[in-house]
């Protein structure tokens, strides 16, 4: 089937049965991806941003509950010191496994398998930990778990940006970090109100976050492949069969004509690169500079988190400040996490990525600043707020910048190895802060993540690319 001869008219369903040797002509096949640029946002695009963002939100509820479940499962198994750090590091560790696997794995299997996949891997993981009989197992399957995070919440990433028209891919990219975030909030949510007040209520609480793997037998029927991918890998008529389904249901919403794509590259295909020639992709040509930009804001912003973040509350309860003893404290500024995405993501579309970056930078290292001079719980709340709207927030743009300087070949290694790199700054923060609290302090703490920050700014002026309303193909080409 032609472009052309898809503008007849709407049908009544997709064109699902279009065979396989039935495919594109050349210059058909490169306009594909320009077809999707040039629509507005469909009730599919919709969908697809619900079900990849509430894949994420569990991901972010898998990672965000443990906090809560380890005093119990402490208690019921009766567990020394060293085996509490290995269940509470466990679910990062698998984490980072599943992002080498994504690595190996991501342009062989699909971006659809991938996000099933992991989505049953970290569910099931979850609902059969809440079975566990010991100390060991329930280890091995908080790892498995761990893994299936590690693959899921960076696949989302370049499978929701291959969907995104140009001139709303940071705020459809970008709300995805906002997903994330709020399953943080349900977290505190089943901590607080489950597993704190039922007998066995950690059990219950890994029952709740597993369940969702139900909705992986709904989503196999569902979810679209990406169409940038199908093309990457020769799938044609696939591709077409997907953006065809787009333009019919903009037909059926406007009644009205779509309006011609604008010229755009070939059609990008499948270089046959392992994954050792994609992660030597990255720091060659013109992607080096953009693998220094994501790898070193990716570390920035989890140092800056989990610097900061983390190690907050007892540094205040060392003031004698006792506001961070309470729960509605952690909830408040849980959910201004959450807020701060979507603001950010529609900066990053007013302006550019590297301009909401930039602010969001800049914003939280005057926040951290003005929060180690803070000498009330007033104030110390409402800056801690506001940092977590800022700081969070950043990830918005983080997220929509990262698929949109890469092509299809190499985004999923550049996803996987971002995020690796961000738990490196994730795990070294806490040790570095730990070990110079001592002598730093409190303001000294606050002076070395404000350092970070300024850094990062000044890196993402100076190195990172303008992006904004341009096309996936022509950024990475």
């Amino acid at each position: 089937m032609t472009y052309e001869q898809s503008q007849k008219g709407p049908r009544k369903s997709a064109p699902a049965t279009i065979a396989v040797a039935d495919v594109p002509e050349p210059d058909a096949a490169a306009r594909l991806t320009a077809r999707i640029d040039r629509l507005p946002m469909t009730r599919l695009q919709g969908r697809i941003l619900a079900q990849g963002g509430l894949s994420t939100t569990l991901d972010g509820l898998d990672l965000g509950i443990m906090s809560f479940l380890l005093p119990l499962i402490t208690t019921a198994f009766a567990l020394s010191g060293s085996q509490q750090g290995l269940i509470a590091s466990a679910t990062l560790a698998g984490a980072f496994v599943g992002d080498l696997s994504l690595a190996l794995a991501g342009n062989r299997i699909g971006r659809k398998p991938l996000l099933l996949w992991s989505l049953v891997l970290y569910s099931g993981c979850t609902l059969l930990s809440a079975l566990a009989p010991d100390y060991s197992l329930l280890l091995v399957l908080r790892f498995l778990a761990g893994v299936g995070v590690g693959v899921n919440v960076n696949i989302v990433i370049p499978y929701l940006a291959e969907f995104a028209p140009k001139k709303a891919r940071a705020k459809y990219v970008g709300s995805l970090a906002g997903f994330f975030g709020l399953g943080y909030v349900l977290a505190a949510l089943i901590g607080t109100f489950v597993v704190a007040r039922v007998d066995h209520g950690w059990r219950w609480g890994l029952v709740l976050v597993g369940l969702p793997v139900i909705l992986a037998l709904w989503w196999r029927r569902t979810l679209p492949e990406s169409p940038r991918y199908l093309l990457l890998k020769g799938r044609d008529a696939e591709a077409e069969a997907v953006v065809v389904t787009l333009e019919e249901e903009v037909r059926r919403r406007t009644g009205r004509p779509l309006p011609e794509p604008e010229p755009a590259p070939a059609a990008e295909r499948d270089t046959d690169l392992s994954a050792a020639r994609q992660f030597a992709a990255l720091w060659q040509g013109p992607y080096l500079r953009q693998t220094i930009v994501t790898w070193s804001m990716f570390f920035i912003a989890s140092f800056a988190y989990y610097g900061f973040l983390t190690f907050l509350p007892s540094m205040l309860l060392d003031r004698g400040m006792s506001v961070t003893d309470s729960f509605g404290y952690a909830l408040l500024v849980e959910i201004a996490q959450v807020a701060g995405y979507y603001p950010a993501a529609w900066l990053a579309d007013r302006t550019d990525r590297k301009w909401s970056i930039v602010t969001c930078l800049a914003a939280s290292t005057v926040c951290a600043y003005l929060v180690s001079q803070a000498d009330s719980n007033t104030a110390v709340l409402v800056l801690s707020i506001l940092l977590g709207f800022f700081l969070n927030g950043l990830y918005a743009p983080l997220y929509t910048y990262l698929p949109e300087v890469y092509p299809t070949r190499l985004r999923s290694m550049a996803a996987a190895t971002s995020d690796a790199f961000s738990r490196v700054g994730g795990i070294t923060a806490p040790m570095i802060i730990g070990t110079m609290y001592a002598s730093l302090h409190f303001g000294g703490v606050f002076t070395l993540i404000c350092a970070v920050l300024a850094a990062g700014c000044v890196l993402t002026l100076t190195l990172s690319t303008a992006t904004k309303g341009r096309s996936l193909e022509a950024l990475s080409g």
